[in-house]
């Protein structure tokens, strides 16, 4: 008897444990995840790899990523295809693929031989074919043909953009590396292609082929003239180079000491250069305020006059379309602070600043890093700088420089007996 109620309690709790087990199961079903986590295997869990993981998690990587698409696809390649490749050459192809789907029109890969050329090259110096270069929309053009050299006699003019140098047209040019070749070729002739649009903005145009001769140019990056009759000094600015403002500081010393009483910067076709050189420049006629915030990942940050100013006398500035970078933001800062009157055309509004990054694997990557703005915060890129006055150039003499003489001369102090210093 004792026997029989034994077997009949055990059966019991067999059939409890086996019901609590089936609404356990049936509770965990969908639970793949939990059960996963808690070390069952797939068979057991009924969840395939690819739903363990959080789905949205795996898209994101894929679809928002170009390095896990490109991933994916050298995957199958190395895994199934009988082909082969070369990682150099389809690295530099993506990555100059990568530079023509982006936005920024300056964003480039730079092969390490192409880099190592720009690494020599110590820049900054006329040399050349006689020409002075600017970048638009990072190709290469020319903003001034010097007088009388080889370029000009070869019927090269301001605004002929380069196509390619001794037959490579692999890609554009740009302003730093066209420097670098021409100054690696002194002394040597170099074959360019030029191209003649209708405008800095136009596609196509007219392309001719010229061999020049490399060669020094001693071309000074400032030229400075005084007129007697106005009182007016007037300083002609080329590029902001790592002197630029010191050279301009001594001009203006130079042109008071003759009887200079007000001045006229004259920063047409000037392609820009160092921003230090420029926040020095505007520090020679502003006493304080900022000279121009720059934009970054980071934020926005303020450079501020020095507070060392050369002069106090009225200022013109003459701007035009060339009128690029560096050189808008002194025109911009000389605006807004209403330190000078802006005469001539809207700037080129070329506000953006690149940056060359080292890559482990060799060569660089060249892209936009910063926006310059305005004091007020106006954004120069793709919009320029509007001048106070506008007064477009004429074909026949200079009305520009004219105009902005007499507008100078109009703001001039009367002189005091015995006085003839403006600064």
């Amino acid at each position: 008897m004792r026997a029989r109620n034994y077997r009949i309690i055990r059966g019991l709790l067999f059939i409890i444990i086996a019901f609590c087990m089936f609404l356990f199961g049936f509770f965990m079903r969908g639970q793949g995840s939990f059960l996963s986590s808690l070390g069952f295997p797939e068979s057991i869990t009924g969840v395939e790899p690819s739903t363990v993981a959080d789905p949205n998690t795996t898209k994101k990587d894929v679809y928002n990523s170009v390095a896990m698409r490109v991933a994916e696809a050298e995957e199958i390649l190395t895994t199934d295809s009988l082909d082969t490749y070369d990682i150099d050459e389809a690295g530099e192809m993506a990555l100059n693929s990568f530079g023509q789907a982006s936005n920024d029109p300056y964003l480039r890969y730079y092969s390490p031989e192409r880099y190592q050329a720009l690494l020599n090259n110590e820049g900054e110096s006329y040399a050349g074919v006689g020409v002075l270069f600017a970048e638009y929309d990072g190709q290469a053009y020319a903003v001034d043909v010097f007088e009388g050299s080889q370029a000009q006699m070869e019927g090269v003019q301001e605004g002929d953009f380069i196509v390619s140098i001794n037959g490579d047209s692999s890609q554009s040019w740009s302003r730093s590396e066209v420097a670098a070749v021409l100054s690696q070729s002194k002394g040597s002739d170099v074959v360019i292609t030029w191209r003649r649009p209708e405008s800095l903005e136009s596609q196509g145009g007219e392309e001719r082929t010229t061999t020049l001769t490399c060669s020094e140019y001693e071309e000074p990056n400032i030229t400075t003239e005084y007129d007697e009759r106005r009182r007016v000094g007037y300083i002609k600015l080329r590029q902001f180079t790592a002197n630029t403002a010191a050279l301009v500081q001594t001009a203006l010393t130079e042109l008071a000491s003759q009887g200079a009483a007000v001045f006229v910067l004259d920063l047409r076709d000037n392609p820009g250069g160092f921003l230090s050189q420029a926040v020095e420049l505007s520090s020679l006629f502003m006493s304080s305020g900022t000279v121009v915030e720059i934009q970054t990942v980071d934020g926005i940050a303020a450079k501020a006059a020095s507070g060392r100013t050369a002069t106090a006398a009225p200022l013109v500035v003459i701007t035009n379309k060339n009128t690029a970078a560096a050189a808008e933001v002194v025109a911009a800062a000389c605006k807004e602070s209403q330190r000078a009157t802006i005469v001539g055309t809207t700037t080129m509004g070329k506000g953006s600043v690149q940056v060359m990054h080292d890559l482990s694997f060799g060569g660089a990557l060249r892209y936009t890093a910063a926006y310059y703005l305005t004091p007020e915060g106006h954004a120069i890129d793709k919009v320029g700088v509007t001048p106070t006055v506008s007064l477009e150039g004429s074909a026949e003499g200079d009305a520009q420089k004219d105009y902005a003489m007499e507008v100078a001369a109009s703001m001039a102090p009367e002189p005091e007996s015995g006085d003839n210093a403006g600064a």
